[in-house]
């Protein structure tokens, strides 16, 4: 892919990379067949091949929006893409890169911004989020009813925990597939 950065990234470190990234791809759209929101949501621009044209855009200088963003932050950086590329295209380096440009370029409003860093915290760190957890918990039936329905219900026997998923069978042995499954 023929490639053109803007200068405030050009002579980087960062450009550079981008740039070998970029044109090592050859467009062939391998990479949808395997992007998990791709598949989902059907949009060119939330699979990779997508991405990239708007990751290349964004480094020729184009003006970087909130729709932008959005494709960006879809991605859920699996890297599955780059399991069926056949030119190779590091493409988990390439949308860091872009993510970080777009932080920089088109920041984020305050609240979402406070948002985010709250929930990297929280969600980091095992201890602040089942003690929230436990918490939610405790007012869920004063939690709008949208709120309500992903929280799960506290356990029978208390703990605080989730309640457990067990199979069939005291030990929490995998039952047999149903007859139907295996032919019979």
């Amino acid at each position: 892919m023929q490639t053109h950065l803007a200068d405030f990234i050009r002579d980087t470190p960062r450009g550079r990379e981008a740039e070998a990234i970029l044109r090592n791809c050859v467009h062939c759209g391998f990479c949808n067949a395997t992007c998990p929101t791709y598949q989902l949501l059907g949009d060119e621009l939330d699979g990779p091949r997508g991405r990239i044209y708007l990751m290349k855009q964004m480094l020729e200088g184009q003006p970087v929006t909130r729709v932008t963003r959005d494709h960006l932050d879809r991605c859920l950086s699996c890297r599955n893409c780059e399991t069926t590329c056949p030119s190779g295209v590091q493409y988990g380096r390439l949308i860091d890169i872009g993510r970080e440009v777009v932080e920089r370029l088109s920041p984020r409003p305050l609240g979402e911004r406070l948002l985010r860093r709250g929930l990297r915290r929280t969600l980091a760190s095992p201890t602040l989020f089942g003690t929230l957890l436990k918490l939610g918990r405790g007012v869920r039936w004063a939690l709008p009813a949208a709120l309500r329905e992903h929280l799960p219900p506290l356990s029978k026997g208390g703990g605080g925990g989730f309640a457990p998923v067990r199979a069939r069978g005291s030990r929490g042995e995998i039952p047999p597939a149903p007859r139907w499954e295996r032919g019979e």
